[in-house]
């Protein structure tokens, strides 16, 4: 691994798609909290957008006002790799991914450059995956997608629960999810995309298959669990095909402490079974509205990307993940719980992630990495400090 030295590149830290929703949120977030040594910059597609927003930053954190500003557009590839080449770090918010991503990843693999996303796309992490990862891996560059609420608090989580367990032993792991937060319009278009393209992301899963090496004596599964009612939270169950735990399954397999045979699952727990019945419908009527393009297109109208709730109303939202891990006898409850999920907590891990991989020692790692596995212990201690809570429940 030659990772290329990344003392003469102009930035520690580019925020890409700054002028969005959680752009702006995770440049707020950063305005705040990165060291005062840290050389980061503004970069998007709009110069006068992003003048707009170096104003409303230096209001806050004067300190800003000099902070230095990219135009760069996602779909020019030598934007992409100027970009690229002028810092250590890129964490985007562009997408959807599967629309706009691929150029930024390319660059970034290309130039030894580590790469932040908030895909939670299972099409374009396994597209990437097919067409970038050797070269991430020969030039030192970290491919890190999922920085958000997808994936953070389930792959951490499971991370967090796997620690509370014995060691070399099989391990069983579900995770049931709660909420009450609205989705954003980029998180609603990159969740319509991905529904509108089933087949598209069978045959990205089928090829990342063929290029993955296989798990040799051990087994690592992230199976798809039936609805059911579950005692340990006093709630149904309901599966959720989402990236969150494909991303646990790949940590498990890379990561020796999760045992010889792991197993994960995901829910959304749902209070009663009205409501349940209610969300497993709509959640239908969804993916079969997706498949009509004109259908994915006044829908994603109705509800464009770059708009989002106000601040009282993400004041008021949470979320909570409870894990219910088991092994060699041993059975422990454990939570990860904090505030706005789509947004506020969304942009924190963001920025803290980008923060963590620039500064913090962490282990020699390349190509596509999961967070457990890129920066585990290291981002683990910085989203606690910065409020988002891991706790043991309850062990027996």
């Amino acid at each position: 691994m030659d990772r290329r030295d990344g003392t003469d590149r102009a930035y520690d830290m580019v925020l890409f798609g700054a002028t969005g929703f959680v752009g702006e949120l995770t440049a707020r977030y950063l305005a705040a909290h990165a060291p005062a040594t840290c050389r980061w910059a503004l970069a998007g597609r709009s110069l006068d957008k992003l003048e707009r927003l170096r104003e409303r930053l230096a209001a806050v954190e004067p300190r800003c006002a000099g902070l230095p500003l990219l135009p760069a557009d996602a779909a020019d590839p030598e934007a992409m790799r100027e970009l690229a080449e002028s810092a250590r770090v890129v964490a985007t918010t562009v997408g959807p991914y599967t629309w706009y991503g691929e150029p930024l990843v390319a660059a970034c693999a290309e130039a030894g450059t580590d790469y932040l996303d908030l895909c939670g796309e299972p099409e374009f992490a396994d597209l990437m995956y097919v067409r970038h990862d050797a070269r991430a891996r020969e030039t030192g560059a970290r491919i890190v997608h999922a920085c958000g609420f997808d994936s953070v608090p389930h792959d951490l989580g499971v991370y967090f629960t796997v620690r509370q367990l014995p060691r070399d032993v099989p391990l069983r792991i579900d995770g049931f999810v709660r909420s009450n937060a609205f989705f954003s319009g980029g998180t609603f278009a990159s969740a319509l995309t991905a529904m509108g393209r089933g087949r598209q992301m069978v045959r990205a899963a089928q090829e990342r298959r063929l290029h993955e090496p296989r798990l040799v004596g051990r087994r690592a599964r992230a199976p798809l669990g039936a609805p059911r009612f579950s005692r340990e939270t006093g709630a149904w169950a309901l599966p959720l095909p989402t990236l969150d735990a494909r991303i646990v399954r790949r940590s498990a397999a890379a990561l020796p402490q999760y045992g010889p045979d792991f197993r994960y699952r995901q829910y959304a727990a749902v209070r009663t079974l009205p409501m349940a019945l209610g969300g497993a419908a709509a959640a239908g009527a969804g993916v079969a509205l997706a498949q009509v393009p004109a259908v994915r297109r006044w829908l994603m109208e109705r509800y464009e990307p770059g708009r989002g709730p106000d601040a009282e109303r993400r004041a008021r939202s949470w979320f909570s993940v409870r894990f219910v891990g088991e092994g060699g006898g041993r059975r422990v409850f454990t939570e990860v719980s904090g505030g706005d999920p789509g947004y506020d907590e969304t942009a924190k891990i963001l920025a803290e992630s980008a923060l963590c991989v620039a500064f913090d020692p962490l282990p020699k790692t390349a190509g596509q990495v999961t967070t457990a596995v890129a920066m585990g212990d290291a981002l683990l201690e910085r989203l606690t400090r910065a409020g988002i809570r891991f706790r043991i429940a309850d062990s027996r």
